[in-house]
């Protein structure tokens, strides 16, 4: 018996001294210039948009309080970041879903003013989502946790948790309480504000649950000496679809890498000129302003009724192309382009074309070619940038959109655009537009236009 106490005294002994060593040693210390983003007074700097939630200042920290009836909330920076590396903590309550907005956006063009953009997200939930990417008011989820245990687990319910997010170049990386949660490669938007977002409540929740943020703090400079690698896998959205998209019906309709699905509008298979297929993107070559002298159109092999499509295209200076739908490439052999209705994609500014046109302003991008002039307040991103093309076309009525805003609408088929064709160049085609069924096309008008995330969906 006594030597078993003896043997007890000594061990507590040593864990006693090796605790007192361990509390003696502190962690590697923090050398990071980080930048405080917000003052810890007031809310000077940042704007709310969307909903009416509440927020208010506190010891420090910003406190974020659901109301009902009303839609997602966020505090804004004023000012816009691109390439960060942000540090915070947040505790929230059990019952709420909030998140972290970075590269988001407000403009009239898009849903009103409707905040979008790459969200961090904050699940207290027993889906455990934190730290995962969501794509707000665009595309959905980009990068669930839905197999990571580890980052699930991670979550502290009740309590402080601390992000860390890296968003440079187009790879975004997060850790929540130092576990590596998401990685995501994706070029979709490169610059806006970050923001702390109360999610929108149901009649039934609680009113005035809250969220809390502190400690919120910004790197700018030097990116590359302060970023830290992650085991985690990425995922890359670059010609792939969105889980959201999976879900939803939606198909690839060039794969990315190869010429499989598509042919030469007047060739039984792809043209062996004018086209390259170089890192994921697809593009037209120069050829001095020629339509269909070089590679030619390419179409896709496979008709199309009733569809949903979206493509990004990125123009060069003066630039000239199209999207042509229900294409059927035995009607007019002779030169030129194959016939179909046409999404225009032109560089306004730069090309002589925005300026002509049956009716005025119908050869501007977005527009219904030599028909239906495009709202002249469409969101149009620079030269040299991606912008995405959507075209929704069911039972004959079909809309054109330009990075998420609704740009003109017709019915096929109508008296009214019946009277338009008529009165244009298309006149000498019977039945011109109204084809149950056809193509899609990709035009060579002799300039240099890419082409990427090329998707679509039966309707």
């Amino acid at each position: 018996m006594k030597s078993r106490i003896k043997n007890y005294k000594l061990y507590a002994l040593a864990l006693g001294l090796t605790v007192s060593l361990s509390g003696c040693q502190e962690g590697p210390k923090d050398n990071t210039p980080w930048t405080p983003l917000f003052n810890g007074k007031d809310l000077n700097g940042w704007t709310q948009k969307g909903g009416k939630a509440k927020y208010r200042v506190e010891n420090e920290m910003v406190i974020g309080s659901t109301v009902h009836d009303t839609p997602n909330s966020f505090m804004t920076t004023d000012k816009m970041y691109d390439d960060f590396i942000m540090e915070l903590d947040y505790k929230v309550d059990s019952t709420m879903n909030s998140g972290i907005q970075i590269r988001s956006n407000s403009i009239p063009q898009y849903q009103n003013g409707r905040v979008h953009g790459y969200q961090i997200e904050i699940d207290p939930s027993d889906r455990a989502w934190s730290a995962g990417i969501y794509d707000e008011g665009r595309r959905g989820w980009l990068f669930p946790l839905t197999d990571d245990k580890q980052a699930q687990q991670a979550f502290k319910q009740g309590d402080w948790n601390h992000y860390r997010i890296e968003a440079i170049g187009d790879t975004i990386k997060t850790w929540i309480n130092g576990v590596p949660a998401a990685h995501l490669v994706d070029d979709k938007t490169h610059t806006g504000f970050i923001a702390l977002q109360v999610h929108a409540i149901g009649k039934d929740a609680k009113e005035g649950t809250e969220i809390i943020w502190k400690n919120i703090n910004i790197l700018t400079d030097s990116l590359s000496k302060y970023s830290t690698k992650t085991p985690v896998p990425p995922v890359v959205t670059k010609n792939n679809l969105t889980i959201d998209e999976k879900k939803n019906g939606w198909k690839m309709l060039w794969d990315g890498k190869t010429t499989n699905g598509w042919r030469g509008a007047r060739l039984d298979e792809f043209p062996d000129k004018g086209w390259v297929i170089e890192n994921g993107i697809l593009t037209v070559l120069e050829s001095e302003g020629k339509e269909s002298a070089a590679g030619g159109d390419i179409v896709t092999k496979k008709p199309y009724a009733n569809f949903e499509l979206k493509v990004d295209f990125k123009l060069t200076k003066g630039a000239n192309s199209g999207i042509k739908y229900y294409v059927d490439t035995e009607i007019n052999k002779g030169p030129g382009s194959s016939i179909g209705l046409e999404y225009q994609i032109l560089d306004d500014d730069n090309h002589p074309d925005a300026k002509l046109g049956n009716h005025d302003g119908s050869r501007t991008v977005a527009s219904l070619y030599d028909l239906i002039q495009a709202n002249p307040k469409k969101p149009i991103h620079p030269i040299g940038e991606w912008n995405t093309a959507r075209i929704v076309s069911k039972d004959n009525h079909v809309e054109h959109w330009l990075n998420g805003m609704k740009v003109l609408e017709y019915e096929r088929g109508s008296d009214e655009f019946r009277k338009l064709v008529s009165e244009s160049k298309y006149k000498k085609w019977p039945n011109f537009g109204e084809l149950e069924k056809g193509s899609i096309l990709l035009q060579d008008h002799g300039n240099r236009v890419s082409y990427k995330n090329i998707k679509i969906k039966t309707l």
